[in-house]
C-alpha cells in the first residue's frame, strides 16, 4: 500500500490556517487578477507535491503571476506579512524543493515560458525562467546546436527549476551541469527586490555569485 506523509512540524490548525488564508488571499487579490490566485482545496491539490510524492501537504495559497511586476508585488506583500514563499516550475524535481509551506505561498513561474532571443554567433539565449529544458534544443536545433544539460524530465522541466536545483544529465560529464551552462540569472530576493548574478560575458569581474548561488 501506497502512503504519504506530510513534512515534520508543518502542520497547522484548521482554524489558524483558515484565518491566515483570508489574510493572505485579501493581500494578494491586491496586486494579481482573481484568476491567477488559487486558494480552493481542489485547486490547491495539484500543487501538493513535487516529483517527491512521498511528502506531500497543500500550501495556503497558489499564485500564478503573469508579469515580474506581478512577482515583484507578491513578494513584498508576502514578505510583509511574515508568509513564507516556495516558487515552483514544472513540480517534476525529486528533491522536493517545490514542496509547499502549510501556511505558505506556492509561487508558480509557469506562465513565464518565452524564449526572448537566441543567438547562434554566440550560441547563447536569453529565456524566461518557465521555459522547458526541451524547448531551448528545440529552438536551437535549426543551427545545428542544442542545450547540452538534459535531466531526464526535459521534456516537462523548466530551466528556471533546473537553475534552482543545478540540475545535469547524461551530457553533463562532457559539458558540465546547468551552472556551467548558464551566464546570467536576474530574478528577486525574499523581500521583492531585483538582483543580478552572473554576466553576459564568459567572465566576469569579482565573485562567482552564481554558482553560490
Amino acid at each position: 500500500m501506497n502512503t504519504a506523509s506530510t513534512a515534520p512540524g508543518t502542520t497547522a490548525p484548521s482554524t489558524e490556517r483558515a484565518t491566515r488564508q483570508a489574510e493572505v488571499v485579501q493581500a494578494l487579490l491586491q496586486h494579481l487578477p482573481a484568476h491567477a490566485l488559487l486558494w480552493h482545496t481542489e485547486d490547491t491539490t495539484p500543487y501538493e507535491c513535487d516529483g517527491l510524492t512521498a511528502y506531500r501537504q497543500r500550501p495556503l495559497v497558489v499564485a500564478l503571476p503573469e508579469t515580474e511586476a506581478q512577482v515583484q508585488a507578491v513578494l513584498r506583500a508576502c514578505h510583509h506579512l511574515g508568509v513564507p514563499v516556495v516558487a515552483r516550475g514544472a513540480g517534476t524535481g525529486l528533491s522536493g524543493g517545490a514542496l509547499p509551506h502549510t501556511l505558505g505561498v506556492t509561487l508558480s513561474l509557469a506562465k513565464f515560458n518565452q524564449i526572448l532571443s537566441l543567438d547562434p554567433v554566440s550560441r547563447t539565449a536569453r529565456v524566461q525562467c518557465g521555459v522547458r529544458n526541451l524547448a531551448i534544443s528545440e529552438a536551437a536545433a535549426p543551427y545545428g546546436l542544442y542545450y547540452a544539460p538534459d535531466p531526464s524530465s526535459q521534456i516537462a522541466c523548466t530551466i528556471g527549476g533546473n537553475i534552482a536545483e543545478n540540475s545535469g544529465g547524461v551530457h553533463c560529464l562532457k559539458y558540465g551541469l546547468t551552472v556551467h551552462n548558464v551566464l546570467r540569472v536576474r530574478g528577486f530576493t525574499a523581500e521583492g527586490d531585483e538582483v543580478t548574478f552572473g554576466s553576459e560575458a564568459l567572465d566576469a569581474p569579482g565573485y562567482d555569485l552564481l554558482a553560490a548561488v
